[in-house]
């Protein structure tokens, strides 16, 4: 039986981490988070706040991933924990929504700088916007399904320059003429929230465009038994990988702060079509830096979308393996190593979602589930403490149980705020969790199917 290769060592899970949560959101969702709150402090604060909620939530992850590094991630867990039910609930949300529609959005995105960047126009620009994105997705995929090493030398190549601009975005910021230290203090004069929500739940609001900049962190455990050494490797990388980020996304929005005032990046939410750090740029280095960051979004978004191929795909073939899923999704390619129908399936439904909504409807109802599953996580390590204490931990979460309760807290708290605030958005994801019910009831029926072989079907030999 054709196995997965064990190749990925502890630098490349690290820039793994990082690569699959830089993508779109810290270069966009700052003028929507500035029309919510009014308040560059707030701004701030909710990137600091979700940075610590997802660093919090790595640490815990952590634990689970050196207990059980195989691949699948959060399903091989929840089966251990909760059973059967809810870890199949959790990879068909994955499937359906979590995962896929990650992909989507981060495509989504790419499409649009990349209009933005070449000025083509056309009758129907969402439907251009959103055939390129589909590309994307189709080489993607192709990329992933030829080999992890490809896509992972990929990601590591693109994550160095992301680096590189960062840096270069900083020094720009900061000697930008138009930049003022109080810009980062003075909120819009009579600012008027939303009449419709309270302070706390303008900050849920906001904060969920800050929790999509960090989705992926998690991402890394779906491929556990391509990484060496992974008792040590998946715990460090998870850490270490999000600590990385939060700095340059707290770095980041001090720069667009600085250089414009947060009233200036409220009025860029009304024009969706310009991304908010293109415009500070703009105003820092004129047209030349526009350019710069365009490139670097088209990067980020690239390897991002990248990195959320390459992972998911194994939580859907070990889900598969176990007779919870399509069972050619359980193969892998004999020469490539790669669970290459998962790949396919998975490129194939990312594709539909991009053409079904939105990109801010597909964030919001992804981050909204993902923090349901995120939430039973950090249970499950407080429960497996008091079930198993002696089963053995490489790692143990640090400052516990504070570090996991503060973690389950803030799920909690983000759940039930969205079901108060956006509730659309929320049902929406539910219900689609909610359509796994009867595809388990038959999968469970089903007697398990010895595995087939692949055919290759991007092999001209």
């Amino acid at each position: 039986m054709t196995k997965l290769a064990r190749s990925l060592d502890l630098r490349s899970a690290i820039l793994l981490v990082v690569s699959s949560i830089i993508g779109s959101g810290v270069f966009k969702k700052v003028a929507p988070m500035a029309a919510e709150l009014g308040s560059p402090l707030l701004v701030i604060g909710c990137w600091i706040m979700a940075g610590m909620i997802s660093l919090a939530g790595a640490l815990t992850y952590a634990e689970m991933a050196g207990m059980f590094p195989q691949s699948g991630g959060e399903y091989v867990y929840f089966k251990k924990v909760y059973g059967r039910l809810f870890a199949f609930l959790y990879g068909w949300g994955a499937f359906t929504v979590m995962r896929t529609a990650t992909i989507a959005a981060l495509a989504h995105v790419f499409g649009q700088s990349l209009i933005t960047f070449t000025g083509a126009d056309g009758a129907s620009p969402e439907g251009v916007v959103k055939c390129i994105a589909s590309a994307l997705i189709v080489f993607l995929s192709f990329v992933n399904y030829r080999g992890v090493s490809f896509a992972e030398g990929l990601s590591r190549g693109l994550i160095y320059l992301t680096f590189l601009a960062v840096l270069i975005i900083a020094v720009l910021g900061f000697q930008a003429a138009s930049g003022r230290v109080d810009h980062i203090t003075q909120a819009i004069p009579n600012f008027v929230p939303n009449e419709h929500r309270t302070l706390l739940g303008s900050l849920v609001i906001a904060s969920l465009g800050a929790f999509w900049g960090y989705e992926g962190w998690n991402q890394i455990g779906y491929i556990g038994e391509e990484i060496k050494n992974p008792q040590r490797s998946l715990p460090i990388s998870l850490s270490l990988g999000t600590t990385i980020v939060v700095s340059i996304y707290v770095l980041l929005n001090v720069v667009y702060l600085y250089v414009l005032p947060i009233d200036a990046l409220a009025q860029l939410a009304r024009t969706p079509d310009k991304i908010a750090a293109v415009e500070v740029v703009r105003q820092a280095a004129g047209w030349a830096g526009a350019l710069f960051i365009s490139v670097l979004i088209l990067v980020t978004t690239t390897n991002a979308t990248n990195a959320s191929i390459l992972m998911p795909a194994r939580l859907f073939y070990a889900m598969a393996r176990d007779g919870l899923f399509f069972k050619s999704v359980a193969v892998i390619h004999p020469r490539f190593k790669t669970p290459s129908i998962a790949i396919l399936l998975q490129g194939a439904w990312s594709i539909i979602l991009v053409w079904s909504g939105s990109f801010d409807q597909l964030t919001d109802t992804l981050v909204f589930s993902s923090f349901i599953f995120y939430g039973a996580t950090a249970l499950g390590v407080i429960l497996l403490r008091f079930k198993q204490p002696h089963l053995e931990r490489p790692y143990r979460v640090i400052c516990y149980p504070v570090v996991p309760l503060f973690f389950l807290v803030c799920c909690t708290l983000l759940v039930v705020m969205t079901l108060l605030n956006q509730p659309r958005e929320a049902l929406t994801g539910l219900g689609l969790i909610a359509t796994g019910l009867p595809f388990y009831w038959y999968w469970q029926s089903k007697p398990p199917i010895p595995e087939s072989e692949p055919v290759d079907i991007f092999d001209s030999h």
